[in-house]
Parts: structure tokens; C-alpha cells; sequence
């Protein structure tokens, strides 16, 4: 390594100046890197091989950030916008330190010349043709500097205008955040509010449905039950128009009849009162003797036993033989006449300590009032439906009380509760259907049914009229298949 210093050309004067090598050769086209160290000596700065030049950053940082912009979220983008912004600030600090470098190199260069004109001047011959030689290397290496300054000059801008265009982006992106946020923020907010209105009007809707739920349902089960009476109001008839003045009639005849019956209780009572008060005289039988009523047994008596500790059984007696035909299964005081005893007069024997009580009906039963007439209409249809309830069945009480729908057609019957069907049989001799003969108030509505053997069933209609009619539309059905439909141990009269 040359050291320049000041007494340079004394030693020129006192030294020979070796030749200078003709076949030196520089490693690299440019002038290499010297740092001045201590007393102005001249220090070769080792190359870094792994030093990027700024154009080659700045390039693949703008591939980069162009091949991920269809990819990045707004964030992402603002966050690789400011990396880039730092990139560009680290570029630029870059850049002036190889401008503080380049300023460094220019100084060294013109030291070096200016050493290399001095030595032209002291030295002669083939020596100084290296020196001029070495003068004119230096001066195209100041070139090549200045070519490669002017480079970092133009590279200088393009990293400013780089850094302007990501700093204005990064803001950009920025703004473009806060709104985004902003207006999600807004539309959170509007949610929970909807939802909130959404829970108060679930809550209210909740309320009131539990305030007015038994309400609507007793209000439902009033509107079915005037719709089905208005269904039943409007089955086709031929003579429908005749029935209202039918039913004033039948008004009219159970207030004579009752007229009728109360006087007679009247004679029998001021009979008894004339003589010894007999047996017979302590019951008798109360109710409209017509079809669609009960009649029961009452005590006219305080004399007269509980009913309870006797035993009692209904006939039907023809009005032209005076045959008494026995009632089987009807043993309770209240008995509900049917189809079969309309003409016919019933008698009730009752047996108390061994000694038998007959009691009759001031005379035959009494059809219903436009009965025939709904009948006949219905045997022109083909299957009639009926709603009914099932409160026993082969004996035991049936615990549902839902709506099943019992089919009267001209071959057979079927019992349904919606689309299954509970029980379907053609007519036989083994089918039997009459009225219900038990007690209570609801006899008259009540009917029972035997399917087959080991199959039978109690069935509550919703008007004694429909039970009736049912009974009498199923036997007229069985009759053209030549059966006598009945009840046990029932024999049917002619004509029936």
C-alpha cells in the first residue's frame, strides 16, 4: 500500500523511484473503495457480495406489493403500504450515505491525481508514462463516478416519488380503514338494536299469546260446535222447509203431554189419598213418553224404598197383542227409548222384598218430530258420516274423549278417528246396534254398537236426533242386505 504524505518529494530527491510495473491490473471496472484512515492513509474497504442496489429493492418491492394487492384486506394493504413506507425511508438514508461515500471517494480522487501530477513532474522516461497512464485511470474512474452519482441521483427521485406515492397510499388506506370501521360499527350497532326490538316483541307476543290462549281456545270450541249444528241445519231433505212448523208441533204435543201426565199424578195422588195407599201407588214413571227423551222412575212416596235396594226391568209391550217383549241389559231406573219402541207402551217391574211392582206408560211412544223425513233424505247418500265420542269399549270406559267419525253406508259400517280406522265391518247377523240401556241423562245420545263378536263399543252422538237417525238409517242399510240389525235378544217387528 502507497502512503502519501508531505515530504514526498524529498524523498523523491533522496530515493531512486522504482519502475513501475507495466502489467498491473485492477480487479473491476470501477475504482475501488478506500476510506482515509489515521495520517491521511489510504484503507480498501472489503465488498459486501450479498449488497443489493437500491433499484433491484425498490423493483421487487413494487412486484411484490402489485402481485398481493388483489389478495390483501384493507388492513393487510395499509400494513404492507407502511412497511413499504418505511422501506422507501430506509432506501433514502441509503442513499445518502453513499452520497456521503461518493463525496468521500471525489475528494480521495482528486487527492490522488493531484499526488500522480506531482510525480508527473519529477519523473521521466518510461516512469512517466505510468504516471500518465495511472492520471488518465483516475480520470475515468471520476467519470464513471460521476456516470454512477447521476444514477443515484435519478434513483434518489424515483425512491422519493416511491415514497410520496406509498405515503399518500398508506394514508389512503388509512382513511379507507376508519370508514370501513366506522360503518361497521353503525351496522353493529343497528343489529343489537334490531335484535332488542325483536326480543321485546317476542316477549310481548309470548305474553299475550299466554294471557288469551285458554280464551281462544273456549272460543274455538264455541264457533266448532255452532258449526257443526249449522252442518247439521243444512242436510239436504225434501221436506226441510216443513220442519220448523214439525218441530212447534212437537213443542206443543210434549206440553200436552206433560199437561196430561200431571193430571193424571193429580188423580192418582187424590186416589190415594181417599183410600189405603197401595204398592203400586209409591212409583211412578216421569219424563215425555216420545222418542229423543228419557223416562225415569221416581218415588211419589216417603213411604216409598230406595230404588237402590230393588231390582227393576223394562218391557215393551205391542198395543195390539199386549205380548211383552223383554228389554235385555235395560235394569236401571232412567231408560232412553229407541226406533224399536216408537208405537209400542213400556212397563217397568219392579221387585221389592219379593213382592213385583208394574209400572206403564199412559200410553204408546211418540216418534220424533221430522225424524222420518231427515231419514229418508239420508238414504239416498251413499256413506253419512256422524260425529261421535267413544265412552266404552267391550265394556270398559274408554279414557280419550276425542272426536272420532262413524260411517253409516248401504254395505257396511266403519268407525274412524281421522285416516285410521278403528273398526270396519259389513252387516251380519253377528252385528248388533240398538240404543244405549243404562242410566244417566245422556242415554238418549248414546247408542251401542257390536262390530263382530268380542268387539263392541258405546257411542255418544251430539243430539239424540242424530242418534236416532243413526240407528234407523244402519237398519234400514241391513234390511235390504236381508238382515235384521237389533239389539240382544231383540226381535224386530214387521214393517220396521
Amino acid at each position: 500500500m502507497t502512503r502519501v504524505s508531505r515530504d514526498f518529494s524529498d524523498t523523491m530527491q533522496k530515493e531512486a523511484v522504482p519502475a513501475v510495473s507495466a502489467d498491473v491490473t485492477f480487479t473491476s471496472s470501477r475504482f475501488p473503495n478506500y476510506k482515509l484512515g489515521p495520517y491521511n492513509q489510504i484503507l480498501e474497504a472489503k465488498e459486501d457480495p450479498k449488497v443489493v442496489s437500491m433499484k433491484e429493492v425498490v423493483a421487487r418491492e413494487t412486484a411484490q406489493l402489485l402481485d398481493q394487492q388483489k389478495r390483501l384486506s384493507v388492513r393487510d394493504l395499509a400494513s404492507k403500504f407502511e412497511k413499504g413506507l418505511a422501506a422507501a425511508a430506509k432506501l433514502s438514508d441509503e442513499a445518502r450515505l453513499r452520497e456521503a461515500v461518493s463525496l468521500e471517494k471525489h475528494v480521495l480522487l482528486k487527492k490522488l491525481r493531484d499526488a500522480l501530477e506531482s510525480l508527473k513532474g519529477r519523473v521521466a522516461g518510461r516512469n512517466k508514462d505510468d504516471v500518465e497512464d495511472a492520471i488518465a485511470m483516475v480520470e475515468a474512474l471520476a467519470v464513471q463516478l460521476t456516470q454512477r452519482e447521476g444514477e443515484l441521483i435519478q434513483e434518489k427521485a424515483e425512491v422519493k416519488k416511491l415514497a410520496n406515492f406509498l405515503k399518500q397510499a398508506s394514508e389512503d388506506a388509512k382513511k379507507l380503514v376508519d370508514e370501513e370501521r366506522s360503518f361497521a360499527r353503525a351496522e353493529i350497532e343497528n343489529a343489537r338494536e334490531a335484535v332488542r326490538r325483536v326480543e321485546e316483541a317476542l316477549e310481548e307476543q309470548e305474553r299475550i299469546s299466554r294471557a288469551s290462549g285458554k280464551q281462544d281456545v273456549e272460543e274455538l270450541m264455541k264457533e266448532v260446535q255452532e258449526a257443526r249444528r249449522i252442518k247439521m241445519l243444512h242436510q239436504p231433505s225434501k221436506v226441510m222447509d216443513m220442519e220448523h212448523e214439525l218441530l212447534a208441533l212437537r213443542l206443543q204435543l210434549a206440553e200436552k203431554s206433560k199437561h196430561s201426565l200431571q193430571l193424571q199424578k193429580e188423580l192418582l195422588i187424590s186416589k190415594s189419598r181417599r183410600g189405603e195407599e197401595s204398592m203400586s201407588d209409591m212409583y211412578e214413571i216421569d219424563g215425555p213418553e216420545a222418542l229423543g227423551s228419557h223416562l225415569q222412575i221416581q218415588a211419589c212416596s216417603d213411604k216409598a224404598p230406595d230404588l237402590s235396594h230393588c231390582s227393576v226391568q223394562w218391557y215393551r209391550v205391542s198395543s195390539e197383542g199386549g205380548k211383552r217383549e223383554l228389554i235385555s241389559g235395560a235394569i236401571k231406573s232412567v231408560y232412553a227409548p229407541e226406533p224399536f219402541d216408537v208405537g209400542r207402551v213400556l212397563q217397568a217391574d219392579i221387585v221389592l222384598d219379593g213382592y213385583p211392582i208394574t209400572l206403564t206408560t199412559s200410553g204408546p211412544i211418540d216418534p220424533a218430530a221430522g225424524l222420518g223425513s231427515y231419514v229418508e233424505a239420508l238414504v239416498r247418500k251413499h256413506d253419512t258420516e256422524f260425529n261421535v265420542v267413544i265412552t266404552q269399549m267391550n265394556g270398559a270406559d274408554h279414557p280419550s274423549e276425542s272426536i272420532h267419525v262413524l260411517h253409516v253406508g248401504k254395505m257396511r259400517i266403519k268407525l274412524c278417528k281421522g285416516k285410521a280406522t278403528i273398526a270396519k265391518e259389513y252387516y251380519s247377523t253377528s252385528m248388533q246396534l240398538c240404543g244405549v240401556r243404562g242410566g244417566g241423562n245422556a242415554a238418549a245420545q248414546a247408542l251401542f254398537w257390536q262390530a263382530k263378536k268380542g268387539l263392541s263399543f258405546v257411542l255418544a252422538f251430539e243430539s239424540d236426533r242424530e242418534r236416532n237417525a243413526a240407528i234407523m238409517l244402519a237398519r234400514r242399510f241391513a234390511f235390504d242386505c236381508n238382515i235384521m240389525l237389533a239389539g240382544p235378544d231383540d226381535r224386530a217387528p214387521q214393517g220396521t
